[in-house]
């Protein structure tokens, strides 16, 4: 059974996510496109849409082809350049940020956001004048007693979890703790219905928002009524008496692959060991839920130790598991500061078999790792006048590093194979902000890039490449007073140095509202800020690195696809068994 932190430890968090956030990026350029079906295309594929295209039958991962014939009026934007998701994604976190108390604000990836409110709440629930809830008023500023809204401090705002509102006897009932919490998160859910008026009516996005006491309970409290809604996760949290915990019930229902920081092994052998332990068949494998597990004949932090133990395991997993099922996350939100810890760009190829493809395609991701670098690392310099603007640098990385994925020669619809990467330092003509980005690309590729190509095929020919990736890493800042750090996601919690675990891979934020995000394409996992790798920090000038390398990294842009073998259609791997279904169809 979960254990309830003291009353002084436990946080109150908010988690945004924003609806259908890379159709809105459109829409609020071209307002009318709200009324519209609109679908996000990368490669020949439908990554995300809108709520009027899903409510026509479209959905992610189709073909483009599929789409038109569901829905022939579906408006197709093309989504292969992640510059201006990127953008207002940091444009709306900010913007979030700015009314958090000490900041304490994570981003993950381009459509999530977490705020830790605590001192905030604190702070305004002291202030409540028992006598007149009704007419109470939020402090947005501890300086300024005007600046903040009024609102009811008998109601919860917006939806809860249970949905009925507790008889005035089980009010009565509640402890003085639980009832205390309520009050906390009552007043949470007005800062948060504030906060999504003002995304709305000043940027023009909508969110939807879940209320809770952790990371992991406010996540899926969120997405318990979607979009443009709020869910507040109400106590009690724990057993007391004859009534049960919230935190229970709420969870119970879940699947448990839908459980922040379970990913898809540590779910599978669940899967699989409950499977065995109940041949009647009385639990579906395709829907096993987290009250399944948590109450399976002799289940605790010692049998999950034994199912999901092993080789390259964290320690003590079962009880981290455990407490995961029960509701206990402890993970704090992770201040996302202003700065990458790098900045990658990366392609996926069809084919890429010649050193003049490979030359172009160098040119491309140089030219676009410098306009990125120049936008996440530059701002403009105070010396400079309105006639003669000067630009500097927040930030030089010091390292270059050029990373490939060489498709398997005698099985060129094998996905599998390990990055190979070599680092060098960044010249310093690459931040001469006075020369173009395409002569500085251009240079950069044939004094750097092939050089380094070179040395990780030195074979002149026989090679085919699946992906390519360059990026700068080993930032040192400009100016010392700024904070960098960037933010974790709960499964990252279960990381220890020297090991990795399939438990992160569910919790990564989803670009396509569900699945793993991606920064050259939306398909597969990067988020614009983003967290190096200890590899990144190697002061060798030439390194060799493997794929391992490269799993925490945040900023991995890549759609790693392969052919269809019907009908040759580059499709990413992980959708590769949807894909085949439409085959198998009959028409």
């Amino acid at each position: 059974m979960a254990v309830a932190p003291s009353r002084d430890d436990r946080r109150i968090i908010l988690h945004f996510d924003y609806d259908c956030f890379y159709a809105s990026v459109f829409e609020a350029e071209q307002p009318v496109l709200k009324t519209l079906p609109l679908a996000v295309q990368q490669k020949q594929i439908v990554v995300t849409c809108n709520y009027e295209a899903r409510r026509r039958g479209l959905r992610k991962l189709q073909l483009i082809r599929e789409a038109r014939q569901i829905c022939p009026d579906v408006v197709i934007v093309l989504g292969e350049d992640l510059s201006k998701f990127r953008d207002v994604s940091k444009a709306l976190f900010l913007f979030l940020r700015s009314f958090v108390w000490g900041g304490n604000v994570e981003r993950l990836g381009f459509d999530e956001v977490f705020l830790d409110v605590t001192e905030m709440i604190r702070y305004n629930v002291d202030l409540l004048n028992r006598h007149d809830l009704e007419h109470s008023f939020f402090h947005l500023d501890r300086q300024e007693p005007t600046v903040g809204f009024t609102y009811d401090a008998t109601r919860v705002h917006g939806s809860t979890y249970p949905g009925a509102a507790p008889s005035t006897a089980a009010e009565t009932a509640e402890s003085a703790e639980s009832a205390a919490l309520r009050t906390r998160l009552l007043v949470a859910s007005h800062l948060a219905g504030f906060l999504r008026a003002e995304l709305e009516h000043r940027k023009g996005y909508t969110a939807t928002v879940g209320i809770a006491t952790s990371k992991l309970l406010a996540k899926l409290a969120g997405s318990t009524h979607k979009p443009n809604n709020q869910t507040t996760l109400l106590p009690p949290y724990v057993t007391v008496r004859d009534r049960s915990s919230n935190v229970h019930d709420f969870l119970d229902a879940h699947e448990i692959r839908q459980i922040p920081g379970l990913g898809s092994k540590l779910t599978a052998k669940l899967v699989s060991y409950l499977a065995g332990a109940r041949a009647d068949g009385a639990t579906p494998a395709d829907r096993v839920t987290v009250r399944d597990v948590r109450l399976a004949p002799g289940m605790g932090p010692a049998r999950l130790d034994r199912i999901l133990g092993g080789p390259g395991a964290p320690r003590d997993i079962g009880a981290r598991v455990w407490g995961l099922i029960n509701g206990v996350d402890n993970s704090e939100v992770a201040q996302t500061g202003d700065l990458p810890t790098q900045i990658s760009i990366e392609d996926s190829y069809g084919r890429l078999d010649s050193l003049e493809a490979v030359r172009r395609a160098l040119d491309a991701l140089a030219a676009s790792l410098l306009r990125r670098m120049r936008t996440d690392l530059t701002e403009p310099d105070e010396t400079g006048t309105e006639s003669q603007p000067r630009t500097r640098w927040l930030a030089r990385p010091r390292t270059l590093r050029l990373s490939t994925r060489p498709r398997s020669a005698n099985d060129a619809q094998s996905y599998q194979g390990n990055r190979i990467s070599r680092s060098a330092p960044v010249p310093s003509y690459v931040f001469h902000l006075d020369e173009s980005v395409d002569a500085i690309a251009e240079r950069l590729v044939q004094e750097v890039l092939l050089a380094m190509f070179r040395r990780l095929h030195p074979e002149k020919s026989g090679w085919n490449l699946r992906l390519m990736n360059v990026a700068v890493t080993n930032l040192v800042e400009a100016a010392g007073d700024r904070k960098q750090s960037s933010g974790r996601d709960i499964g990252k919690m279960f990381q220890s140095q020297g090991s990795r675990m399939d438990v992160v891979s569910d919790m990564q934020p989803s670009l396509l509202e569900g699945s793993n995000p991606s920064q050259t394409s939306l398909l597969t996992g990067s988020h614009g800020l983003a967290g190096g790798s200890p590899r990144d920090a190697d002061p060798n000038p030439i390194v060799e690195e493997e794929e391992a390398a490269w799993e925490d990294s945040d900023e991995e842009e890549s759609m790693p696809s392969e052919a269809c073998g019907e009908c040759g259609i580059l499709i990413p791997h992980f959708a590769r068994e949807a894909h085949e279904l439409y085959h198998a169809v009959p028409d």
